[in-house]
């Protein structure tokens, strides 16, 4: 198959393109070239997807099977490619979010959950807002249709190349040693996907022709906070972490040492109503066509050996904490302070 990916060279769109090549497919790529260098084996082509000129170089002369869209963020985006395309592709799958849907992170949603009202010919430049996920899928079905079109809610994804760097954190946190912070309850669920696993499943239902929706996330019940921790000591720790277990209340308690949930440690998410429905999205419809996630274990140690081959990120502080738009990560003085008061 001739296959275009949207994004393709960092992290999710890296994963589709490598698996696309290792199945003998041909791979172009459509990129700014900023983020990450091209696989070996596609073609590259360089632009900028919200620039019409651009898009419209992309396609003169080309046509593909199948269109795999990692990168819209705005309906605005969807709709360009997809406007352009669906003369130039026999199908588009649009990796779209959890957070496209109305009641989550509330609630338990699958498939038929509500989505939120963001329609398909929102104006572009909108502050991100987890809405506008719902208006990419509007406008891609509006274009290709609901038999062309595949979308793919995605649950939190993790592994070698990860650029959210939740798990790149902990595991450099591990390493570092001694008294960790490990938030909330052990045995409190979390649900997260190897991107390879994901990448592997979209193609499964990409060459198949497949149309619809899937939430795309590890079943509930297959990993546990307290899991994921002691992997990620063992992975990167080599004995020199310890884990000291503190419950939600004390921390996020009112105060100069109140602990920002999800940001500061990651993946901690306190157990309370609004959040009830974080890690109980219901997979069966995605596990009943194929999916299938790889142990924990091996997708820390080859993200492990990916950060230790990588070096440190230009995107991290001394002290292991991550810049950016979400500052990710404790600062070690609050975390020891917080570990002398609370333990």
């Amino acid at each position: 198959m001739k296959i275009l990916v949207l994004g393709g060279s960092s992290f999710l769109g890296r994963a589709f393109a490598a698996e696309a090549l290792a199945r003998g497919h041909e791979v172009t790529t459509f990129n700014r070239g900023r983020s990450a260098a091209d696989l070996p084996g596609v073609e590259a082509v360089r632009g900028d997807r919200d620039s019409d000129a651009d898009l419209a170089r992309l396609a003169e002369g080309r046509r593909w099977d199948a269109v795999v869209d990692t990168s819209a963020q705005q309906p605005a985006q969807a709709a360009a490619s997809a406007r352009l395309l669906r003369e130039r592709a026999g199908h588009y799958t649009l990796i779209s979010s959890v957070h496209a849907f109305e009641d989550w992170p509330a609630r338990v949603v699958d498939e038929s959950s509500p989505l939120h009202p963001c329609p398909a010919d929102t104006p572009p430049g909108q502050e991100f807002s987890a809405a506008l996920k719902a208006g990419c899928e509007r406008a891609v079905q509006e274009h290709f249709g609901a038999g062309r079109s595949l979308v793919l809610n995605s649950g939190l994804l993790i592994g070698p190349y990860e650029r959210g760097g939740r798990l790149p954190w902990w595991l450099e946190r591990m390493a570092r040693g001694g008294r960790v912070l490990a938030p909330g309850e052990p045995g409190r669920p979390v649900q997260l996907i190897d991107v390879r696993d994901f990448a592997l499943f979209g193609l499964d239902l990409l060459t198949a022709g497949t149309a619809g929706r899937f939430l795309t996330t590890a079943p509930p019940g297959l990993l546990t906070y307290g899991q994921f921790l002691d992997t990620c000591a063992q992975v990167a720790g080599e004995g020199r972490a310890e884990l000291v277990w503190v419950p939600d209340a004390p921390l996020v308690a009112e105060g100069p040492d109140a602990v920002e949930p999800w940001s500061e440690l990651p993946l901690w998410m306190p157990d309370v109503p609004e959040a009830a429905g974080t890690w109980q999205v219901d997979t069966a419809r995605a596990r009943a066509a194929g999916l299938r996630c790889r142990p924990f274990a091996e997708t820390a140690r080859d993200t492990w050996q990916w950060l230790r081959g990588r070096g440190p990120a230009d995107d991290t502080e001394p002290d292991g904490r991550k810049r950016g738009r979400f500052p990710l990560g404790i600062e070690p003085a609050k975390e020891q302070r917080l570990l002398a008061a609370l333990s």
